[in-house]
């Protein structure tokens, strides 16, 4: 167990319950309110849990909790095989521009040709004037204008067979069943390591 505590103003319920929210922050100019949500997720990842104790004035107090290991680790690792690449044209839409950035160059790196734009509103025009020219979409989840999952609709609507990806942050109302009942092809917890990126897009390019 890692215990981190701080003595600063402390936290009412009301902000508690939504803490490990994607986005959601407290401060009005600074902070993505990813930090949490992506802790949470990593933390969840190796089978652990996070536990919080705040009051207002009296500081907060984070204690995460991590399965104990009793077998050594193995010395061999089993390769895993090369990353594999593409050469589809995505179109992918995220509002943080730090994160479509990084998201851009992977995907460009994967070998991809990428449109990437921080307004799903503008994402959904330019998918309306050329439906045709692109292989693929990728889409965050929490985002101003249109949300991924509105956002895909839409896109379902003009072109039918588009397959659709969805990444979200920390969300227990969103599961792949979820999402694959709403016409998505697949979701990502972000965030997204680059393996996984490129797998997935070629189990979904594969299977379409």
């Amino acid at each position: 167990m890692l215990s981190i505590s701080d003595t600063g103003h402390g936290m009412d319920p009301s902000v508690m319950e939504h803490i490990f929210e994607p986005y959601f922050s407290t401060k009005s100019e600074e902070g993505t309110g990813l930090g949490l949500a992506v802790t949470h997720g990593i933390v969840k990842a190796f089978g652990g849990d996070i536990r919080v104790t705040s009051k207002p004035g009296q500081g907060t107090v984070f204690k995460l909790f991590f399965p104990l290991i009793k077998d050594e680790a193995s010395a061999t690792v089993k390769p895993r095989g090369p990353i594999p690449k593409g050469d589809e044209h995505i179109l992918l839409v995220d509002d943080e521009k730090a994160v479509a950035e990084a998201e851009r160059r992977m995907l460009a790196h994967l070998g991809y040709t990428v449109t990437a734009k921080t307004n799903s509103a503008e994402a959904l025009e330019i998918f309306r004037s050329q439906p045709d020219s692109y292989d693929l979409v990728i889409t965050d989840m929490t985002m101003p204008h249109l949300t991924g999952d509105k956002l895909a609709r839409e896109l379902m609507r003009i072109r039918p067979e588009i397959p659709v990806i969805l990444c979200t942050g920390y969300d227990k109302r969103l599961t792949l069943e979820n999402a694959k009942a709403l016409g998505l092809r697949d979701l990502l917890q972000k965030p997204v390591a680059r393996r996984e990126l490129a797998v997935t897009i070629r189990r979904v390019l594969s299977r379409d």
